[in-house]
């Protein structure tokens, strides 16, 4: 029967996996993984899921662990990114097993094409690792030459956040949910690589995750793109006296707002752009909620 369920796109966001201020330990991210499979196996019953998960806390935290040891140059970003498609993914699997043991859940390592020219490399935008406060990230950034940004009330690293254009493996993919497979792919926006005379190189960078799901939805024909984060809502003047959530909106009325550009306007953005693109609808809600989402009864909804 599974052959019959419509594709389904989620991303979840790394900080969903790994809470934002949390000790950045096993047990506290297997906690979390947990809560994040317990959601993602309810939409198992209606459709074919292909989960895309986000990686800041984590790569951010490898990179720490890298530089703590210098007798070994600290490896590039976009190999981090794999080693976090690998630890993120095998996590989620295990846990999804519990709830749908009869599922064959498979974790794809996934590269991603983007331009080597992409103004991303100029101006870094995309958070990760953990949170400071302003004097300790700056004490960082002087000492491993980091460049940081406030991030609400913290300050975090940033990179470079190049846009996703193609999901290399996007064959294989196909192929798996053909073979009745729930597929996490793209792990943290999927490992960024350029195209060069001799093949695909790795880039130092990382991609934002919403992006590359909307990249992923519209190759794979999907007529759903679903973004999980921390919030029930899109909120117009978020942690304001006059916050207001939205619920059902255009792209183009969605679009007359501004998001921010570090947590919730790739959101945004990625749903815009796959509605545009795909005439399809693009959900942004709670994690805890993603069936009620999908039932129209929570989150914001982005269509044409």
């Amino acid at each position: 029967m599974n052959e019959e369920k419509p594709v389904l796109v989620v991303a979840v966001g790394g900080n969903a996996l790994l809470q934002r201020g949390e000790l950045m330990s096993y047990e506290n991210q297997k906690k979390n993984i947990d809560i994040t499979a317990r959601s993602l196996a309810e939409l198992n019953k209606s459709w074919k899921v292909v989960i895309v998960h986000g990686n800041g806390p984590q790569v951010g935290l490898l990179a720490l662990q890298g530089l703590s040891y210098r007798d070994v140059p600290p490896y590039p970003m976009d190999v981090l990114g794999a080693e976090t498609q690998g630890m993120i993914g095998y996590m989620l699997a295990q846990s999804l097993h519990q709830y749908i043991p009869e599922m064959t859940v498979s974790t794809l390592l996934t590269q991603v094409i983007v331009d080597r020219n992409d103004a991303a490399f100029k101006d870094a935008n995309k958070f990760i690792g953990p949170v400071y406060s302003e004097q300790i990230a700056k004490e960082r950034a002087q000492e491993f030459g980091w460049q940081i940004k406030p991030d609400g009330e913290y300050w975090r690293r940033v990179v470079p956040s190049p846009a996703p254009q193609y999901i290399v493996e996007i064959d294989s993919i196909h192929a798996l949910l053909a073979a009745g497979h729930m597929v996490i792919c793209c792990g943290g926006g999927g490992c960024p690589t350029v195209a060069q005379a001799q093949g695909l190189e790795g880039i130092e960078a990382v991609i934002d995750k919403d992006l590359s799901a909307a990249t992923l939805a519209k190759q794979l024909n999907a007529s759903h793109l679903l973004i999980l984060t921390d919030g029930d809502n899109v909120c117009v003047n978020w942690g304001k006296r006059d916050e207001k959530p939205l619920h059902d909106i255009s792209v183009e009325q969605i679009e007359k707002y501004e998001f921010a550009a570090g947590s919730m306007g790739p959101k945004v953005t990625a749903c815009c752009d796959f509605a545009r693109q795909t005439s399809g609808i693009g959900h942004i809600g709670s994690l805890h909620k993603a069936a009620l989402i999908m039932a129209g009864k929570s989150g914001t909804h982005i269509h044409l």
